[in-house]
């Protein structure tokens, strides 16, 4: 079977046309984050306010112990109002405003796509609600609660905020905070926070001290 010259090189310009673009489609990498308190980073579009509360403290009260890394490390709950019209999600965003981590606050802990009709995490929760997933904090993705862990000194201001979104964001266990502002940006119908003060505990144990260097090897007797 013999091909027209003509059409062979006509389907080489298009392969070599289409090759650049396949090579280039990748997924789209987010943009970072703006350092800050989430709160002030991605304010709510009306400036409608959501009440949190939680069982285990006030506000601008002391976080229990347990509910730090020195003892259970246990949720302490959290609780919020309810969300405006065209709410879809909410997410929940919890750092520390005293650690200046990268320029900005340390991320605690996050959880997103809260389903618009849940107003409550329970004390001692150790799994997200049905349809919401743990976001990413300090150490990376998709983890649980990481409750203060405060050195010794002044005490430290944690913030609990609560978004209300007018979007679902799709659960991804490798979720980055980059990729988390992102999908928040410009989709924030009301917010709020908690701010609760952790410390040292005082009968923490100490710590252990480091482990020595290992001593280095003798030089081969000749």
């Amino acid at each position: 079977m013999r091909f027209d010259p003509l059409l062979l090189a006509l389907l080489a310009l298009v392969a070599v046309a289409v090759l650049p673009i396949a090579a280039t489609a990748q997924p789209a990498v987010p943009p970072p984050a703006k350092p800050g308190l989430a709160l002030t980073v991605f304010p709510a579009k009306s400036g409608k306010t959501l009440a949190v509360t939680s069982p285990a403290f006030q506000q601008d009260g002391d976080i229990p112990f347990e509910n730090t890394q020195y003892r259970g490390n246990v949720f302490p709950g959290l609780a919020w109002g309810k969300g405006p019209y065209g709410t879809r999600t909410f997410v929940v965003i919890m750092q520390d405003a005293d650690v200046n981590y990268r320029g900005g606050p340390l991320l605690h802990w996050s959880m997103y796509d809260i389903p618009g009709g849940v107003m409550k995490l329970p004390a001692g929760m150790t799994a997200p609600p049905a349809g919401a997933s743990f976001g990413p904090n300090v150490r990376g993705p998709n983890h649980a609660y990481m409750g203060p862990h405060t050195p010794p000194g002044p005490k430290h201001h944690y913030h609990f905020q609560v978004f209300a979104l007018d979007e679902d964001i799709a659960a991804d266990p490798a979720l980055s905070y980059d990729a988390l502002a992102a999908a928040m940006t410009g989709h924030v119908l009301a917010s709020g926070e908690l701010v609760g003060l952790g410390q040292a505990d005082p009968n923490a144990p100490p710590r252990a001290p480091a482990a020595p260097a290992p001593a280095a090897a003798s030089p081969a007797k000749p």
